[in-house]
């Protein structure tokens, strides 16, 4: 049912330009708009230092696999002082810069994987996309991110229902430390040796005024006692030359630190 009326919702988009992050809700609507528009659908990839290196490469492979149309543009966020200085709607500068883009690249209608959960956070991102006459096609269709990872493994894309949640980079970095390039990549390495090398559920690196912080799931920060966060904190050190200040157990969204503004 959920898949027949995201179909209708697209049907009703014709031309769309997708704009594609790389995570699970984006991917799964990039899938769906191609089967239901075909030719009328473009997908749009802001490639930056802010997006997780495996997220850009599962664009590019799902896209030559079942032959999307595919862009891949600069946001220019990276730019943006405001932007840059990190307050705490940075989002609503990140998706300013990305639909303001994207609109002067295209006339189609833009479309995100914003879902119904979604909905229950302060997200200053969906201000911006308001303010660009951006659709959600899961929204309308009535979809909770539950019924996003049931229509990818319903289509048989098993490998993006089981993505865990990867917000964009500039996430780990704590509100009012400026956004860095350097900082951004390293901040991705780091969690990329530990996936690597830990196969955690959920691991989070964050920049803190102390220094990097690396948070995971119970489950696996339970497996490691002083000795091996010590040997992991060496690894992280002699391969990528960054000093970890602690492991500690992950909590959502602790890098934001500051109450939304009123409005």
């Amino acid at each position: 049912m959920t898949e027949q009326a995201l179909a209708r919702v697209l049907a009703t988009c014709r031309p769309a330009a997708v704009a594609l992050s790389g995570g699970v809700d984006s991917m799964t609507l990039a899938h769906v708009a191609h089967r239901v528009l075909g030719g009328d659908v473009t997908m749009f990839h802001a490639a930056s230092a802010a997006v997780p290196a495996d997220a850009g490469g599962r664009i590019a492979e799902h896209a030559a696999r079942h032959g999307w149309r595919l862009r891949v543009v600069d946001a220019g966020e990276l730019a943006d002082e405001r932007y840059l200085a990190n307050p705490a709607n940075r989002c609503f500068f990140c998706k300013t810069n990305l639909y303001g883009t994207l609109g002067g690249l295209t006339t189609a209608r833009l479309l995100s994987g914003t879902n119904l959960d979604d909905l229950g956070d302060w997200r200053p991102g969906l201000r911006a996309a308001d303010d660009h006459g951006v659709r959600h096609p899961f929204v309308e269709a009535g979809m909770t991110k539950a019924d996003v990872r049931a229509v990818a493994r319903d289509l048989g894309l098993h490998d993006l229902a089981e993505l865990p949640a990867a917000p964009c980079l500039a996430s780990r970095v704590e509100t009012g430390i400026r956004i860095l390039p350097g900082s951004l990549r390293a901040i991705d390495a780091v969690e990329s040796l530990l996936r690597d090398t830990l196969r955690p559920a959920t691991v989070r690196c964050r920049q803190r005024a102390e220094g990097l912080v690396v948070e995971l799931d119970p489950a696996t920060l339970a497996r490691l006692d002083g000795p091996r966060r010590a040997a992991l904190a060496r690894t992280i050190d002699d391969d990528l030359g960054l000093t970890v200040d602690r492991f500690t157990a992950y909590e959502r969204g602790s890098a934001f630190l500051r109450e939304p503004a009123d409005g």
